[in-house]
Protein backbone atom coordinates (compact mmCIF):
# COMPACT_ATOMS: atom_id res chain seq x y z
CA UNK A 1 0.00 0.00 0.00
CA UNK A 2 1.04 3.64 -0.38
CA UNK A 3 3.10 5.16 2.40
CA UNK A 4 1.80 8.52 3.66
CA UNK A 5 4.54 10.90 4.78
CA UNK A 6 4.05 14.06 6.76
CA UNK A 7 5.97 17.16 5.67
CA UNK A 8 6.43 19.76 8.41
CA UNK A 9 7.24 23.44 8.14
CA UNK A 10 11.06 23.37 7.98
CA UNK A 11 13.50 25.48 9.94
CA UNK A 12 13.64 28.66 7.89
CA UNK A 13 16.97 29.71 9.36
CA UNK A 14 18.18 33.03 10.84
CA UNK A 15 16.27 32.47 14.10
CA UNK A 16 12.83 32.38 12.48
CA UNK A 17 10.33 30.34 14.48
CA UNK A 18 7.06 30.77 12.58
CA UNK A 19 5.58 31.65 9.22
CA UNK A 20 2.18 32.67 7.85
CA UNK A 21 0.56 30.77 5.01
CA UNK A 22 0.03 33.23 2.16
CA UNK A 23 -1.03 30.96 -0.70
CA UNK A 24 -1.36 27.23 -1.25
CA UNK A 25 0.19 26.09 -4.54
CA UNK A 26 -1.35 22.59 -4.49
CA UNK A 27 -4.74 21.06 -3.73
CA UNK A 28 -5.57 17.79 -2.00
CA UNK A 29 -5.37 15.09 -4.66
CA UNK A 30 -2.69 16.85 -6.75
CA UNK A 31 0.40 14.90 -7.77
CA UNK A 32 3.62 16.63 -6.70
CA UNK A 33 7.22 15.98 -7.66
CA UNK A 34 10.23 16.04 -5.36
CA UNK A 35 11.23 19.65 -4.57
CA UNK A 36 8.07 21.08 -6.10
CA UNK A 37 6.91 24.24 -4.24
CA UNK A 38 3.67 23.47 -2.40
CA UNK A 39 3.00 26.62 -0.37
CA UNK A 40 4.04 30.26 -0.25
CA UNK A 41 4.71 31.55 3.26
CA UNK A 42 5.59 34.92 4.71
CA UNK A 43 8.16 35.04 7.46
CA UNK A 44 9.42 37.98 9.43
CA UNK A 45 12.15 38.27 6.80
CA UNK A 46 10.64 37.63 3.39
CA UNK A 47 8.15 35.75 1.22
CA UNK A 48 9.40 32.29 0.28
CA UNK A 49 8.08 29.25 -1.54
CA UNK A 50 8.49 26.01 0.40
CA UNK A 51 9.29 22.91 -1.71
CA UNK A 52 8.24 19.44 -0.60
CA UNK A 53 10.98 16.80 -0.30
CA UNK A 54 8.57 13.98 -1.26
CA UNK A 55 6.95 13.02 -4.55
CA UNK A 56 3.44 11.58 -4.61
CA UNK A 57 -0.22 12.48 -4.07
CA UNK A 58 -1.20 15.24 -1.63
CA UNK A 59 -3.62 13.71 0.88
CA UNK A 60 -4.06 16.58 3.35
CA UNK A 61 -3.21 20.22 3.94
CA UNK A 62 -2.87 21.78 7.38
CA UNK A 63 -3.88 25.40 7.85
CA UNK A 64 -5.84 27.87 5.78
CA UNK A 65 -4.37 30.89 4.04
CA UNK A 66 -3.61 33.50 6.66
CA UNK A 67 -2.85 30.92 9.37
CA UNK A 68 0.41 31.36 11.28
CA UNK A 69 2.27 28.09 11.91
CA UNK A 70 5.32 27.45 14.09
CA UNK A 71 8.37 25.68 12.71
CA UNK A 72 7.79 21.94 13.01
CA UNK A 73 4.03 22.10 12.54
CA UNK A 74 2.58 19.81 9.83
CA UNK A 75 2.14 21.40 6.39
CA UNK A 76 0.92 18.56 4.15
CA UNK A 77 0.84 14.78 3.92
CA UNK A 78 1.89 12.99 0.74
CA UNK A 79 1.13 9.43 -0.33
CA UNK A 80 4.39 8.04 -1.69
CA UNK A 81 4.52 4.89 -3.82
CA UNK A 82 1.82 2.78 -5.49
CA UNK A 83 -0.69 0.66 -3.56
CA UNK A 84 0.17 -3.02 -3.20
CA UNK A 85 -2.72 -4.16 -5.39
CA UNK A 86 -1.67 -1.89 -8.21
CA UNK A 87 -5.05 -0.17 -8.17
CA UNK A 88 -5.95 3.28 -7.06
CA UNK A 89 -5.52 4.08 -3.38
CA UNK A 90 -8.82 5.11 -1.85
CA UNK A 91 -9.15 7.85 0.74
CA UNK A 92 -9.83 5.35 3.53
CA UNK A 93 -6.57 3.54 2.84
CA UNK A 94 -4.61 6.79 2.86
CA UNK A 95 -6.28 7.94 6.05
CA UNK A 96 -5.49 4.64 7.74
CA UNK A 97 -1.90 4.83 6.51
CA UNK A 98 -1.46 8.19 8.21
CA UNK A 99 -1.98 6.57 11.58
CA UNK A 100 0.71 3.92 11.07
CA UNK A 101 4.35 4.29 12.07
CA UNK A 102 5.34 4.22 8.42
CA UNK A 103 3.30 7.35 7.86
CA UNK A 104 5.61 9.26 10.13
CA UNK A 105 8.63 8.41 8.00
CA UNK A 106 11.58 10.59 7.15
CA UNK A 107 13.11 11.22 3.74
CA UNK A 108 15.33 8.23 4.45
CA UNK A 109 12.27 6.04 4.76
CA UNK A 110 10.94 7.31 1.47
CA UNK A 111 14.03 6.65 -0.53
CA UNK A 112 17.14 6.74 1.57
CA UNK A 113 18.06 10.32 0.67
CA UNK A 114 17.03 13.85 1.51
CA UNK A 115 15.80 15.96 -1.37
CA UNK A 116 18.61 18.42 -0.73
CA UNK A 117 16.27 21.41 -1.08
CA UNK A 118 13.73 21.57 1.74
CA UNK A 119 13.63 25.37 1.50
CA UNK A 120 14.82 27.62 -1.30
CA UNK A 121 18.24 28.91 -0.31
CA UNK A 122 18.69 26.39 2.52
CA UNK A 123 19.99 23.05 1.27
CA UNK A 124 19.63 20.06 3.57
CA UNK A 125 21.08 16.59 3.64
CA UNK A 126 19.44 13.34 4.59
CA UNK A 127 17.26 13.75 7.65
CA UNK A 128 18.22 11.50 10.57
CA UNK A 129 15.75 8.81 11.48
CA UNK A 130 13.88 9.64 14.65
CA UNK A 131 10.76 8.72 16.52
CA UNK A 132 7.93 11.16 16.30
CA UNK A 133 5.85 12.00 19.31
CA UNK A 134 2.29 10.86 18.61
CA UNK A 135 -0.34 13.21 19.92
CA UNK A 136 -3.57 11.57 21.08
CA UNK A 137 -6.45 12.08 18.67
CA UNK A 138 -8.63 15.00 19.62
CA UNK A 139 -12.35 14.26 19.97
CA UNK A 140 -14.66 15.59 17.31
CA UNK A 141 -16.79 18.63 18.18
CA UNK A 142 -19.83 17.65 20.22
CA UNK A 143 -22.91 19.35 21.53
CA UNK A 144 -22.57 21.32 24.78
CA UNK A 145 -22.11 18.98 27.77
CA UNK A 146 -24.81 18.59 30.40
CA UNK A 147 -24.89 20.84 33.43
CA UNK A 148 -22.98 18.33 35.58
CA UNK A 149 -20.09 18.32 33.12
CA UNK A 150 -20.11 22.09 32.75
CA UNK A 151 -19.77 22.53 36.48
CA UNK A 152 -16.36 20.85 36.45
CA UNK A 153 -15.07 22.73 33.39
CA UNK A 154 -12.20 25.16 33.73
CA UNK A 155 -11.65 28.34 31.72
CA UNK A 156 -8.66 28.11 29.37
CA UNK A 157 -7.35 30.98 27.26
CA UNK A 158 -10.74 32.62 27.16
CA UNK A 159 -12.42 29.32 26.24
CA UNK A 160 -13.87 26.64 28.49
CA UNK A 161 -12.03 23.33 28.48
CA UNK A 162 -14.44 20.43 28.72
CA UNK A 163 -13.86 17.30 30.72
CA UNK A 164 -11.19 15.87 28.41
CA UNK A 165 -8.20 14.32 30.09
CA UNK A 166 -5.13 16.42 30.78
CA UNK A 167 -2.90 13.34 30.60
CA UNK A 168 -0.47 12.82 27.74
CA UNK A 169 1.94 15.24 26.03
CA UNK A 170 1.09 18.93 25.85
CA UNK A 171 0.29 20.09 22.30
CA UNK A 172 3.23 22.48 22.02
CA UNK A 173 6.03 22.44 19.43
CA UNK A 174 7.76 25.80 19.84
CA UNK A 175 10.37 26.03 22.64
CA UNK A 176 9.61 29.75 22.72
CA UNK A 177 6.01 29.04 23.73
CA UNK A 178 7.12 26.66 26.49
CA UNK A 179 9.63 29.16 27.85
CA UNK A 180 7.10 32.01 27.79
CA UNK A 181 4.63 29.88 29.76
CA UNK A 182 7.28 28.66 32.19
CA UNK A 183 8.61 32.14 32.95
CA UNK A 184 5.11 33.37 33.74
CA UNK A 185 3.99 30.36 35.77
CA UNK A 186 1.36 29.33 33.23
CA UNK A 187 0.12 25.70 33.11
CA UNK A 188 -0.05 24.76 29.42
CA UNK A 189 -2.31 21.82 30.21
CA UNK A 190 -5.07 24.29 31.01
CA UNK A 191 -5.01 25.88 27.54
CA UNK A 192 -6.91 24.95 24.42
CA UNK A 193 -4.71 25.66 21.41
CA UNK A 194 -6.00 27.52 18.37
CA UNK A 195 -3.51 25.90 15.98
CA UNK A 196 -3.89 22.77 13.86
CA UNK A 197 -5.00 19.76 15.92
CA UNK A 198 -5.22 21.97 19.00
CA UNK A 199 -1.60 23.10 18.77
CA UNK A 200 -0.87 25.78 21.38
CA UNK A 201 0.61 28.88 19.74
CA UNK A 202 2.38 31.87 21.23
CA UNK A 203 -0.76 33.95 20.69
CA UNK A 204 -2.69 31.53 22.93
CA UNK A 205 -0.19 31.94 25.76
CA UNK A 206 -0.08 35.73 25.43
CA UNK A 207 -3.89 35.87 25.43
CA UNK A 208 -4.01 33.79 28.59
CA UNK A 209 -1.44 35.99 30.33
CA UNK A 210 -3.37 39.14 29.43
CA UNK A 211 -6.57 37.62 30.75
CA UNK A 212 -4.82 36.61 33.97
CA UNK A 213 -3.46 40.14 34.43
CA UNK A 214 -6.92 41.65 34.01
CA UNK A 215 -8.42 39.30 36.59
CA UNK A 216 -5.52 39.79 39.02
CA UNK A 217 -4.42 36.16 38.80
CA UNK A 218 -0.95 34.68 38.15
CA UNK A 219 -2.24 31.64 36.27
CA UNK A 220 -5.22 30.84 34.11
CA UNK A 221 -5.85 27.55 35.89
CA UNK A 222 -8.74 27.98 38.38
CA UNK A 223 -8.45 26.00 41.69
CA UNK A 224 -10.34 22.75 41.50
CA UNK A 225 -11.86 23.40 44.94
CA UNK A 226 -13.70 26.44 43.59
CA UNK A 227 -15.45 25.31 40.43
CA UNK A 228 -17.79 28.27 40.55
CA UNK A 229 -15.00 30.52 39.21
CA UNK A 230 -15.47 28.91 35.81
CA UNK A 231 -18.99 30.23 35.61
CA UNK A 232 -17.90 33.84 36.00
CA UNK A 233 -17.91 35.66 32.65
CA UNK A 234 -14.45 37.03 31.91
CA UNK A 235 -15.85 39.91 29.89
CA UNK A 236 -17.12 41.67 33.00
CA UNK A 237 -13.57 41.98 34.32
CA UNK A 238 -12.26 43.66 31.17
CA UNK A 239 -12.27 47.48 31.34
CA UNK A 240 -14.43 49.20 28.75
CA UNK A 241 -11.43 51.08 27.36
CA UNK A 242 -9.67 47.81 26.54
CA UNK A 243 -12.32 46.86 24.00
CA UNK A 244 -12.25 50.22 22.22
CA UNK A 245 -10.29 50.85 19.03
CA UNK A 246 -8.90 48.52 16.40
CA UNK A 247 -6.38 45.83 17.29
CA UNK A 248 -3.69 45.08 14.73
CA UNK A 249 -1.67 41.88 15.32
CA UNK A 250 2.08 42.37 15.61
CA UNK A 251 3.18 39.65 13.23
CA UNK A 252 5.14 39.14 10.06
CA UNK A 253 7.44 42.02 9.12
CA UNK A 254 5.76 44.43 11.55
CA UNK A 255 6.23 41.99 14.42
CA UNK A 256 9.87 41.34 13.53
CA UNK A 257 10.60 45.07 13.36
CA UNK A 258 8.93 45.59 16.75
CA UNK A 259 10.94 42.78 18.35
CA UNK A 260 14.27 43.94 16.91
CA UNK A 261 13.79 47.60 17.80
CA UNK A 262 12.67 46.71 21.33
CA UNK A 263 15.70 44.47 21.79
CA UNK A 264 17.99 47.23 20.51
CA UNK A 265 16.59 49.69 23.05
CA UNK A 266 16.93 47.16 25.88
CA UNK A 267 20.47 46.00 25.17
CA UNK A 268 22.34 48.82 23.42
CA UNK A 269 23.40 51.99 25.28
CA UNK A 270 23.19 54.22 22.23
CA UNK A 271 24.15 57.86 21.73
CA UNK A 272 23.63 60.20 18.77
CA UNK A 273 25.67 63.02 17.30
CA UNK A 274 24.88 65.10 14.23
CA UNK A 275 26.32 67.77 11.95
CA UNK A 276 25.18 69.93 9.02
CA UNK A 277 27.18 69.63 5.82
CA UNK A 278 27.30 71.53 2.55
CA UNK A 279 26.45 68.95 -0.11
CA UNK A 280 26.69 71.31 -3.06
CA UNK A 281 29.94 69.84 -4.39
CA UNK A 282 28.68 66.28 -3.94
CA UNK A 283 25.58 67.06 -6.01
CA UNK A 284 27.78 68.64 -8.72
CA UNK A 285 30.04 65.60 -8.75
CA UNK A 286 27.03 63.32 -9.15
CA UNK A 287 25.69 65.42 -12.03
CA UNK A 288 29.10 65.24 -13.75
CA UNK A 289 29.21 61.45 -13.35
CA UNK A 290 25.76 61.01 -14.84
CA UNK A 291 26.53 63.39 -17.72
CA UNK A 292 29.46 61.21 -18.74
CA UNK A 293 27.14 58.39 -19.78
CA UNK A 294 26.50 54.90 -18.43
CA UNK A 295 24.11 53.91 -15.65
CA UNK A 296 22.90 56.80 -13.51
CA UNK A 297 24.64 56.95 -10.16
CA UNK A 298 22.26 57.35 -7.22
CA UNK A 299 22.94 59.60 -4.27
CA UNK A 300 22.62 56.53 -2.03
CA UNK A 301 25.50 54.85 -3.85
CA UNK A 302 27.74 57.89 -3.31
CA UNK A 303 26.85 58.03 0.39
CA UNK A 304 27.52 54.30 0.69
CA UNK A 305 30.98 54.73 -0.86
CA UNK A 306 31.66 57.51 1.65
CA UNK A 307 30.50 55.20 4.47
CA UNK A 308 32.85 52.39 3.50
CA UNK A 309 35.76 54.84 3.31
CA UNK A 310 34.92 56.18 6.77
CA UNK A 311 34.59 52.67 8.22
CA UNK A 312 38.04 51.80 6.87
CA UNK A 313 39.38 54.71 8.92
CA UNK A 314 37.21 54.03 12.00
CA UNK A 315 36.73 50.23 12.10
CA UNK A 316 35.40 50.37 15.68
CA UNK A 317 31.98 51.20 14.27
CA UNK A 318 31.91 48.07 12.12
CA UNK A 319 31.58 45.87 15.17
CA UNK A 320 29.21 43.84 17.29
CA UNK A 321 29.15 43.02 20.99
CA UNK A 322 29.26 39.43 22.26
CA UNK A 323 27.51 39.89 25.59
CA UNK A 324 28.07 36.35 26.83
CA UNK A 325 31.81 36.51 26.23
CA UNK A 326 31.94 40.23 27.15
CA UNK A 327 33.93 40.95 24.01
CA UNK A 328 33.75 43.47 21.18
CA UNK A 329 34.03 41.71 17.83
CA UNK A 330 35.50 43.94 15.13
CA UNK A 331 34.43 42.68 11.74
CA UNK A 332 36.75 42.51 8.75
CA UNK A 333 34.04 42.80 6.10
CA UNK A 334 31.46 45.54 5.64
CA UNK A 335 27.99 44.27 4.82
CA UNK A 336 26.06 47.50 4.38
CA UNK A 337 22.35 47.51 5.13
CA UNK A 338 20.04 50.27 3.94
CA UNK A 339 16.55 51.08 5.12
CA UNK A 340 13.79 50.63 2.53
CA UNK A 341 10.08 51.31 3.04
CA UNK A 342 7.83 48.82 1.23
CA UNK A 343 4.15 47.90 1.23
CA UNK A 344 5.01 45.10 3.68
CA UNK A 345 6.72 47.54 6.03
CA UNK A 346 10.27 48.62 6.77
CA UNK A 347 13.02 46.27 5.59
CA UNK A 348 16.80 46.57 5.55
CA UNK A 349 18.37 44.73 2.58
CA UNK A 350 22.11 44.10 2.86
CA UNK A 351 24.81 44.81 0.27
CA UNK A 352 27.41 42.08 0.78
CA UNK A 353 31.09 43.03 0.78
CA UNK A 354 30.34 46.71 0.30
CA UNK A 355 33.94 47.56 1.19
CA UNK A 356 35.13 45.74 -1.94
CA UNK A 357 32.75 47.51 -4.35
CA UNK A 358 33.26 50.77 -6.20
CA UNK A 359 30.50 53.34 -6.65
CA UNK A 360 29.14 51.70 -9.80
CA UNK A 361 29.09 48.28 -8.13
CA UNK A 362 27.27 49.67 -5.11
CA UNK A 363 24.81 51.44 -7.40
CA UNK A 364 23.99 48.24 -9.28
CA UNK A 365 23.46 46.23 -6.10
CA UNK A 366 21.25 48.94 -4.57
CA UNK A 367 19.13 48.84 -7.71
CA UNK A 368 18.75 45.06 -7.59
CA UNK A 369 17.85 44.93 -3.92
CA UNK A 370 15.47 47.88 -4.14
CA UNK A 371 13.56 46.22 -6.97
CA UNK A 372 13.43 42.93 -5.07
CA UNK A 373 12.10 44.77 -2.01
CA UNK A 374 9.43 46.46 -4.11
CA UNK A 375 8.24 43.17 -5.61
CA UNK A 376 8.51 41.21 -2.35
CA UNK A 377 11.10 38.77 -3.68
CA UNK A 378 13.88 39.42 -1.16
CA UNK A 379 15.29 36.21 0.30
CA UNK A 380 16.17 35.76 3.99
CA UNK A 381 19.82 35.96 2.94
CA UNK A 382 19.21 39.42 1.43
CA UNK A 383 17.89 40.72 4.74
CA UNK A 384 20.38 39.39 7.27
CA UNK A 385 24.04 39.65 8.19
CA UNK A 386 24.45 43.43 8.03
CA UNK A 387 27.30 45.07 9.96
CA UNK A 388 26.42 48.77 9.45
CA UNK A 389 23.24 50.49 8.23
CA UNK A 390 22.72 53.59 6.08
CA UNK A 391 19.32 55.23 6.62
CA UNK A 392 18.35 57.85 4.04
CA UNK A 393 15.25 59.21 5.78
CA UNK A 394 15.56 62.40 3.74
CA UNK A 395 13.34 60.77 1.12
CA UNK A 396 10.45 61.36 3.56
CA UNK A 397 11.09 65.10 3.51
CA UNK A 398 12.60 65.37 7.01
CA UNK A 399 15.87 66.93 8.10
CA UNK A 400 16.97 64.92 11.13
CA UNK A 401 16.34 61.84 13.21
CA UNK A 402 17.82 59.76 16.02
CA UNK A 403 17.62 56.31 14.40
CA UNK A 404 17.49 53.11 16.44
CA UNK A 405 20.46 50.82 15.82
CA UNK A 406 19.70 47.67 13.86
CA UNK A 407 20.65 45.04 16.47
CA UNK A 408 23.25 43.47 16.67
CA UNK A 409 25.10 46.15 14.70
CA UNK A 410 26.97 48.96 16.45
CA UNK A 411 26.05 52.06 14.44
CA UNK A 412 23.73 53.64 11.89
CA UNK A 413 24.26 56.72 9.75
CA UNK A 414 21.18 58.84 9.06
CA UNK A 415 20.91 61.26 6.14
CA UNK A 416 18.29 64.01 5.99
CA UNK A 417 16.91 65.86 2.99
CA UNK A 418 19.20 68.07 0.91
CA UNK A 419 17.67 71.55 0.58
CA UNK A 420 18.86 75.08 -0.26
CA UNK A 421 19.88 77.03 2.86
CA UNK A 422 21.89 80.14 3.64
CA UNK A 423 25.50 79.11 4.23
CA UNK A 424 28.79 80.92 4.69
CA UNK A 425 30.99 79.84 1.75
CA UNK A 426 34.45 81.33 1.14
CA UNK A 427 33.71 84.05 3.67
CA UNK A 428 30.48 85.13 2.02
CA UNK A 429 26.84 84.33 2.62
CA UNK A 430 25.47 82.11 -0.14
CA UNK A 431 22.66 79.70 -0.85
CA UNK A 432 24.02 76.16 -0.70
CA UNK A 433 22.64 72.61 -0.75
CA UNK A 434 22.72 71.59 2.93
CA UNK A 435 22.13 68.19 4.54
CA UNK A 436 22.00 67.08 8.15
CA UNK A 437 23.90 63.90 9.02
CA UNK A 438 23.35 61.94 12.22
CA UNK A 439 25.23 58.98 13.68
CA UNK A 440 23.72 56.72 16.33
CA UNK A 441 26.33 54.41 17.84
CA UNK A 442 26.74 51.79 20.54
CA UNK A 443 28.70 53.52 23.30
CA UNK A 444 30.18 50.16 24.34
CA UNK A 445 32.28 49.85 21.19
CA UNK A 446 33.76 53.36 21.19
CA UNK A 447 33.76 56.77 22.82
CA UNK A 448 32.43 60.02 21.47
CA UNK A 449 35.78 60.98 19.95
CA UNK A 450 35.71 58.02 17.58
CA UNK A 451 32.06 58.57 16.65
CA UNK A 452 32.67 62.28 16.10
CA UNK A 453 35.73 61.55 13.98
CA UNK A 454 33.72 59.16 11.80
CA UNK A 455 30.90 61.64 11.31
CA UNK A 456 33.31 64.50 10.60
CA UNK A 457 35.08 62.41 7.95
CA UNK A 458 31.73 61.63 6.31
CA UNK A 459 30.83 65.34 6.34
CA UNK A 460 34.22 66.27 4.83
CA UNK A 461 33.69 63.80 1.98
CA UNK A 462 30.19 65.19 1.38
CA UNK A 463 31.54 68.76 1.25
CA UNK A 464 34.68 67.88 -0.72
CA UNK A 465 34.24 64.60 -2.66
CA UNK A 466 37.86 64.87 -3.81
CA UNK A 467 38.84 63.70 -0.33
CA UNK A 468 37.83 60.20 -1.45
CA UNK A 469 40.62 60.23 -4.05
CA UNK A 470 43.05 59.41 -1.23
CA UNK A 471 41.49 55.97 -0.75
CA UNK A 472 40.72 55.04 -4.39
Amino acid sequence: MAQVLEFKLPDLGEGLTEAEIVRWLVEVGDVVAVDQPVVEVETAKAMVEVPCPYGGVVTARFGEEGTELPVGAPLITVAVGAPASGGPTDAATLTAAQGTPAAQGTPAAAGGQGSGNVLVGYGTSEAPARRRRVRPDRPAPVTPPPASASASAEPTNGRVRTGESADGPVAVISPLVRRLARENGLDLRQLTGSGPDGLILRADVEYALRAAAVQGRTTTAAPASHPRVAAQPTATAVPTAASAGTRVPLKGVRGAVADKLSRSRREIPDATCWVDADATELMRARAAMNAAGGPKISLLALLARICTAALARFPELNSTVDQEAREIVRLDQVHLGFAAQTERGLVAPVVRDAHARDTEGLNAEFGRLTEAARTGTLTPGDLTGGTFTLNNYGVFGVDGSTPIINHPEAAMLGVGRIIPKPWVHDGELAVRQVVQLSLTFDHRVCDGGTAGGFLRHVADCVEQPAVLLRTL
